[in-house]
Parts: structure tokens; sequence; C-alpha cells
């Protein structure tokens, strides 16, 4: 059984934005292990936010980027549910961080769901006669359809987009990490867009 110092708290405490107790009960779970703790606390952290999910948020922020240059800029809009916690610095941080990757990335929805049908089957049309010039069978053709679908959706959509800051996270895990933290339901409604010229 290792021992679990407090440096150890601390360092967990840092990577993750967990409150001492559970840092250190995940430590003590994981026998010290840093990683697998960090993955004990994520777990936790996203069966929290499922949890606080259905909350409603109806406070938040309008957060403004405006790219050096001034010729793009974002506003995007991002609730929770107190007041409380859209004065705390990590939502903040969160609905810029979100803004400055809606510059970067030029997603067309927040989800999936918000996707526009029409727009999906024109793609899929086009996918689909790609494979048939390509002379796949028609059996495989949809399947290859399909998955070219879903790589189209984690491009555009916003939730599914690997985060411009940290690629090997989407924005829905930088979502679930940030419910976590601050311990209520926060959800992006929307955004807008502006580069000049467009």
């Amino acid at each position: 059984m290792a021992t679990i110092t407090a440096a150890m708290v601390k360092e967990l405490r840092e990577k993750t934005g967990v409150g001492m107790m559970d840092c250190k009960n995940a430590l003590k779970e994981t026998d010290g292990d840093m990683e697998k703790a960090m993955e004990v606390l994520r777990k936790k952290g996203i069966a929290k936010a499922a949890k606080r999910a259905d909350r409603e948020a109806k406070e938040g922020v309008v957060e403004a980027y405006i790219h050096p240059g001034s010729m793009l800029g974002v506003l995007v809009e991002v609730n929770c549910e107190t007041d409380f916690v859209s004065n705390t610095q990590d939502f903040k941080d969160f609905a810029r961080n979100i803004a400055m990757h809606i510059a970067a990335s030029n997603p067309l929805a927040v989800s999936r769901e918000d996707l526009d049908a029409a727009v999906l089957e024109k793609e899929m049309e086009i996918y689909k006669d790609q494979a048939r010039q390509q002379g796949k069978p028609e059996n495989i053709v949809e399947k290859i359809a399909q998955g070219r679908i879903e790589k189209y959706v984690s491009e555009v959509v916003l939730l599914e987009q690997p985060y411009v800051k940290d690629p090997d996270k989407t924005i829905k895990d930088l979502l679930t990490e940030t419910v976590a933290k601050v311990g209520e339901n926060v959800a992006i409604k929307r955004f807008a867009r502006f580069r000049i010229g467009e």
C-alpha cells in the first residue's frame, strides 16, 4: 500500500481541479497511481455531470472574443445554474476558451441535434456518389458513407470537435470537466462567428 502524501494530493488537485478529499480518496483507491487516479476522477466527474445535465441552466455569460487584427470575432452564450458560478474564474475561463476555440475551428452547430438534416442528407449523397465512383459494391457504399458522415460531424459539431488547446480532448470532455469543477450544470447555448468579408 503506497503512502499518499500531501504533495501527491496537491499535484492531483492542480491537474484536475477536483477537491482535496476526492483527490485523496482517488489516490487511495488506485494505490497512489496518479494516472489511474485521474481516470477515476474523470469517470466520477462524468457521472456527476450526467446527474446535473437535466438541471436548468438559466444564468451565465455572453463571452466575446476578437482575434488580433479585428477581422474575426465570436460571441458565445454559456449557461450555468447560478450567478455565483457564472462569476467564478473556472467558468469564465471555460467561456473564454470556448469562444477562442470557435474562432479557430469554425463549427456549424453546438451539437449534432442542431445540425440541419438537409445538410447531412446532402453530405451523405455526396459520400455515396464518391464511393460508387470508386467502384465500391452497393452494400459497402452505405457503410463508407456512414463512416464519412461521422467524421464530418466530428469536424463541424462544436461538442465533438477536438479541443484546439488539447486535441486529446473533445469540447464535450472539456465541458464535463468544467461541470465537475464548478458543481453545476453548464451548457453551451449558442454562438455566432463573424469574419470580415464572409
